[in-house]
């Protein structure tokens, strides 16, 4: 098998296992809170979304010269910049497609809990709250990556450099 071809699995099986447990984690909260903690779940898991979006498009467009330079003054993280720069197409990959899709799916089904709960309590027919609710989930989270993206594109390099300190406390220590 082509390497190209096993990012293809990888990706398949990230996405999988992300789902299931992110799925079934909020679905099971849900099952046992009220109103304004699934509101709350729902506006999270479009926020990480939205951020991971971000993060996805700054390490397509941020300057790896920038933190060569940063590495050579051994500014923490700067190392860690680069090999998201040298792999962006793989990590844009998993920001903006795997977490970035995993959150529009979650989020949305998510919205169908909130529909059945305003609907059951404001006895207000299903399809009119569902179609409310799925409209504004949208409508938040393209708004979002889209303000998000330009915000990325102007500073990528800050974007990356704060995501390869926070990667660099995780970091072995052998």
């Amino acid at each position: 098998m082509k390497k190209k071809d096993t990012w293809i699995v990888k990706a398949f099986l990230l996405t999988f296992f992300i789902t299931l447990i992110v799925s079934g984690v909020s679905n099971t909260i849900s099952n046992y809170c009220n109103f304004y903690i699934l509101l709350l779940i729902t506006i999270i898991i479009i926020i990480v979304g939205i951020i991971f979006d971000i993060i996805g498009t700054s390490v397509l467009t941020a300057t790896e010269a920038n933190f060569h330079a940063m590495a050579a003054s051994k500014v923490k993280g700067s190392k860690e910049g680069i090999k998201l720069i040298k792999n962006s197409s793989n990590i844009a990959s998993i920001c903006n497609d795997v977490v970035g899709d995993i959150c529009g799916i979650v989020s949305g089904s998510m919205g169908a809990m909130i529909a059945i709960f305003l609907s059951n309590a404001l006895k207000i027919n299903i399809t009119i709250i569902a179609l409310l609710i799925s409209s504004l989930i949208s409508s938040v989270t393209v708004g979002g990556k889209a303000l998000g993206k330009k915000y990325a594109t102007k500073n990528s390099d800050k974007i990356v450099a704060i995501v390869g300190k926070i990667l660099s406390k995780f970091k072995r220590t052998v």
